[in-house]
């Protein structure tokens, strides 16, 4: 049974749609974003992909009698620069998937 025209032309959409989602998460490897905590006192760069690249600490925050409040300044770092890379992995998917009305909860 051969496909009608619709069907042929929404697997050759969802063959592109496969491509281009391919090539954004290619391109998010690339991509980095920063965020800063403690008035920039730790500064974390995270990848598109989501991967800690950097961390910087200001040698001023690092107080041998506090250390904890250096420890959870690095995870709000992480966890802020992590939030803001998946709002970039969200917005580039949904450049991609469109107007497909695909329900919401898919990573995208």
């Amino acid at each position: 049974m051969k496909p009608n025209m619709n069907q042929a032309q929404a697997i050759k959409q969802l063959q592109k749609m496969q491509a281009d989602v391919a090539r954004v998460q290619e391109e998010l490897k690339t991509m980095e974003v920063e965020e800063s905590v403690g008035g920039g006192a730790v500064a974390v760069g995270v990848s598109g992909d989501l991967r800690v690249t950097r961390v910087n600490i200001d040698p001023r925050a690092i107080d041998l009698d506090d250390v904890e409040m250096l420890e959870d300044m690095i995870v709000a770092a992480v966890n802020a620069g992590m939030e803001k890379a998946r709002g970039l992995e969200t917005t580039k998917m949904q450049s991609v998937m469109g107007g497909l009305g695909l329900p919401g909860g898919l990573g995208f």
